[in-house]
């Protein structure tokens, strides 16, 4: 396990997992929620997510950019883009928004152009797959290149099968394990 890893697990731990009774997106109960803008908009954290989420991707050739749904996206996007420029890689970063823009360009997808581009699809926890593939819908049309879907904490519930079964790798940087939450 890397520093940085060791390092992104245990803030997470400890300023980012919460106990109690939780309703999650899927609208199933739960005993603990990680809330992970807690630590990705943390200016001591969000490095660490950048460079643990560089290392997971860093096997996928060719990619242009990253990013995914507003809001949780977001931060994993700009923590991947400005980790990657100190590091001398050139990922640039996207947001997806839930609808086009009824002013201006009307765009849903934000930032670069992405035609013909590959690109990751991120998310900052995984619960249904909903996201990424809400994500992947807007670049499709767009025309971007969806080359995989990668989250820094995956919950175990789903999320992982859901995109495969649509066609798509995943990849996941921290599970329920890593954080004392399995079983």
């Amino acid at each position: 396990m890397t520093d940085a890893r060791a390092k992104l697990i245990d803030a997470i731990s400890a300023e980012a997992v919460f106990h109690g009774d939780f309703t999650l997106t899927s609208g199933k109960k739960a005993t603990y929620y990680v809330d992970l803008r807690k630590v990705s908009l943390d200016h001591r954290v969000a490095p660490l997510i950048g460079q643990v989420m560089i290392d997971l991707i860093s096997e996928i050739p060719d990619v242009t950019a990253v990013g995914g749904m507003t809001m949780g996206a977001d931060p994993v996007a700009a923590a991947i883009l400005h980790q990657g420029a100190a590091r001398g890689l050139a990922y640039d970063a996207f947001v997806v928004r839930k609808e086009p823009k009824d002013h201006g360009r009307g765009k849903q997808v934000e930032g670069p152009d992405l035609k013909g581009k590959r690109v990751i699809v991120l998310e900052d926890t995984s619960t249904t797959g909903g996201s990424p593939l809400a994500a992947i819908a807007a670049l499709n049309k767009v025309g971007a290149i969806v080359v995989a879907v990668a989250v820094v904490v995956d919950r175990n519930t789903g999320a992982k099968e859901i995109i495969e079964a649509a066609g798509y790798p995943y990849y996941s940087a921290i599970g329920l394990a890593d954080l004392g939450l399995d079983g």
